[in-house]
């Protein structure tokens, strides 16, 4: 069992007698204590399995958290999970940065997360500690209703922000900080991402934008279309990267911007991939360089072994001498495209990832497996390319169809 002391205030004795005086129903009369206005006014006492005794403090207006409080330890002595609320006096400000150093030490993964906590969550609750988020689902739910509401920002993102904060969380169950973690709880909804589905381009839309890029710029549209590359895998392109034997394209780089440097990393996922290449996309790659040639860009290398800088011939270099940066890319040449095609920028349809999708669309259409689509894109999983691209699949009513004719074929 738990206790609650209210500090403030005391059973009345009489002076004489020393007993407690009582009113007229028989409840004890209260009065003032020494401690009254000095302090905590509120103290939860408990007694642990092996006798001792514990105790945690509330401030005065906070009997209701100490109510919820009492609970909790009672329920969790109840249940043998345990956990002493002085581990989750830290804050979670702090323990988010411990947890974070147990992440990927990938630095642009890292500065994602750092970026989520510092706008995200320690705003709202970085000052607080993990007992007083853990303590029951209101703190929580003020956090959902403050994204939503003050931040503003997207419902995915949301989404994102979430599963991460539930993730630190978790940590701190398992390095008994906190008992339990209140995302978790049956009352608490997390936030539902959209899915939205990927239309791709028309054969109109694509020649559209290539004919209006730069012409030194248009190979991007046969390397992203042609090949599935991500943004900055098409800026990171090495045509010394091509097995012109073997028809494929070693994609073993990407172009990356971290904390205010160009730097050249592992594709996503820090896996390399091979890619078939067809002949008519090896014919625009080499037409291309032939007008434009080949400049050597050397940038440091952003991941954790032994290199400190790597070497690449980029077909598509910037102004010449180094390497672009995605979003200035994105920005100085690709949205302006549109505007020369005469063709309105869509926001989340039009980037450069429309060429990936499009990439996407035409293999399925050509009937290339779920599972070699993975390998060519370099996702994750087979599963997460299903649930990416299945809309785009070609029907299986028409096959079928035929399937059940060879058991009961049609009149003649």
């Amino acid at each position: 069992m738990a206790y609650i002391d209210d500090r403030w205030w005391q059973e009345k004795k009489d002076p004489v007698t020393k007993e407690v005086v009582r009113d007229a129903k028989g409840r004890p009369v209260m009065e003032k204590s020494s401690r009254y206005g000095k302090g905590d006014r509120y103290r939860v006492r408990w007694k642990l399995p092996g006798g001792k005794e514990d105790n945690k403090s509330f401030p005065d207006k906070q009997h209701k958290e100490a109510k919820a409080f009492k609970t909790q330890i009672e329920n969790s002595l109840r249940t043998k999970a345990y956990v002493s609320p002085k581990a989750g006096d830290m804050k979670v400000r702090e323990y988010a940065e411990s947890y974070k150093n147990g992440r990927s030490p990938d630095e642009r993964s890292r500065a994602s997360l750092d970026s989520l906590f510092a706008c995200q969550v320690y705003p709202f609750m970085g000052d607080m500690s993990l007992n007083e988020v853990a303590l029951d689902g209101t703190v929580i739910r003020n956090w959902l209703a403050w994204m939503n509401n003050v931040s503003g920002i997207a419902v995915n993102y949301q989404y994102q922000v979430w599963i991460n904060l539930s993730a630190m969380l978790d940590a701190a169950v398992v390095d008994e900080k906190i008992h339990r973690n209140p995302c978790k709880l049956g009352t608490i909804s997390a936030p539902k991402p959209v899915q939205k589905l990927i239309t791709p381009w028309t054969d109109e839309k694509l020649q559209g934008i290539h004919d209006s890029l730069p012409p030194e710029h248009q190979v991007v549209v046969p390397i992203g279309g042609g090949l599935g590359l991500r943004q900055g895998e098409i800026l990171a392109f090495n045509r010394e990267d091509i097995n012109r034997k073997d028809m494929t394209y070693h994609c073993r780089l990407q172009v990356t911007y971290i904390n205010g440097k160009l730097k050249f990393k592992l594709p996503k996922g820090h896996k390399t991939r091979i890619v078939p290449i067809s002949g008519g996309t090896l014919h625009h790659i080499d037409y291309h360089c032939e007008l434009y040639p080949s400049v050597e860009v050397t940038l440091p290398w952003g991941e954790n072994d032994s290199k400190e800088t790597h070497t690449a011939n980029l077909i598509l270099p910037y102004r010449g001498v180094t390497a672009w940066r995605g979003s200035m890319f994105l920005n100085q040449i690709w949205k302006p495209t549109f505007s020369v095609a005469g063709i309105p920028y869509i926001k989340g349809d039009d980037g450069m990832h429309a060429l990936r999708h499009l990439y996407a669309s035409h293999m399925l259409a050509s009937n290339v497996s779920i599972k070699e689509l993975s390998v060519f894109l370099g996702h994750s999983s087979e599963a997460f390319t299903l649930k990416t691209y299945a809309h785009l699949m070609p029907s299986s009513y028409g096959r079928a169809r035929l399937a059940a004719d060879t058991l009961f074929a049609p009149p003649v």
